[in-house]
């Protein structure tokens, strides 16, 4: 395989400069051409490709978000959508593929894969909600970003005694509160995976104001309900002197962290691995510190993404 390119789809996450970064540089290494296709699938379908040299990806990899661009194109589900984006890719005459992104993005790498074109998917998002892996990339980056922000509004909620409602991303997954809300000492985290008793809630406010408690931290996945909806049901119980925060999309930017910098970039260096190999159909992963490739089609069919729920126990063990 000679030419190859790679693209980044849905939202965007800290890291994947980083990735595109290493796919280009690896590429080249191995003597092959490498293209990016700007805006995810709707640049593929519409031919916005372009051959990618080493000084198109210099001091990328400390930069947040995605130089490529990436757009919503909910077409690419149709075959219609497909063939068109086979179809430029054949003009290019572009061999392999690499897809960063997630689950939205993995769909339209296993169309591709269904159609017989090769295919190497690389899981970034936030949300940290892919099958197949324990990471994504730019997870760690959005989970120190919440943290950030948890440490300063434990200031201002010690300073007036409140209960703070963090609202944070994670789409139907429990990833980012969990792990931001351990690391940030929060009384409380509610998540998709684990149902909750807004009474429970309350109580265990109260007995910590009881014991002198100055503060308390909730953080609320998205996809359990919005902040100001779980607040008004909390005033059902009591007045807490309850406050909203909702991070939203600051979470998604910022420079990557260490972390998701080389988790990027052995990433892209292992799909270019793949490709030369001739090998398609796989999305990559990082099971127990190790990259591992996983067959796109029953990855996307039989398995699903668990959040560590031991995470939850263990908070409710030792925040209060």
């Amino acid at each position: 395989m000679k030419r190859i390119a790679v693209l980044t789809s849905g939202g965007d996450a800290p890291g994947m400069n980083a990735a595109v970064r290493a796919v280009v540089r690896k590429g080249l290494y191995e003597g092959m051409e490498v293209y990016g296709i700007n805006y995810g699938y709707a640049g593929l379908v519409a031919g916005d490709i372009r051959k990618m040299h080493r000084r198109d990806v210099g001091d990328l990899i400390s930069r947040g978000g995605t130089f490529l661009y990436s757009a919503r194109y909910p077409e690419f589900a149709t075959e219609e959508g497909q063939l068109k984006g086979i179809e430029q890719l054949k003009k290019f005459g572009i061999e392999g593929l690499v897809v960063i992104g997630g689950d939205g993005s993995y769909r339209g790498a296993l169309a591709l894969t269904k159609h017989g074109y090769p295919t190497i998917g690389l899981p970034g998002t936030i949300d940290n909600d892919i099958a197949g892996t324990d990471f994504c990339i730019g997870f760690d980056t959005a989970i120190n970003t919440v943290l950030d922000s948890l440490d300063k509004i434990r200031d201002t909620a010690t300073s007036h005694v409140r209960t703070f409602i963090v609202e944070v991303m994670g789409r139907n997954a429990g990833d980012i509160a969990l792990w931001a809300g351990v690391a940030g000492g929060a009384e409380q985290i509610i998540i998709p995976e684990k149902e909750f008793d807004m009474s429970e809630v309350a109580e265990e406010i109260r007995k910590g104001r009881e014991r002198g408690k100055k503060h308390t931290i909730i953080v609320l996945a998205e996809g359990v309900m919005k902040g100001n909806e779980f607040a008004d049901k909390l005033y059902e119980y009591g007045d807490f002197h309850q406050r909203v925060t909702v991070l939203g999309h600051v979470q998604r930017g910022g420079s990557p962290t260490a972390r998701d910098r080389v988790l990027a970039s052995k990433f892209g260096a292992t799909a270019v691995d793949m490709l030369k190999d001739e090998k398609g159909g796989l999305c990559l992963g990082l099971v127990n510190n190790q990259i591992v490739a996983n067959d796109i089609i029953e990855t996307l069919g039989k398995k699903k993404h668990m959040p560590d729920v031991s995470l939850y126990q263990l908070n409710k063990e030792i925040s209060y």
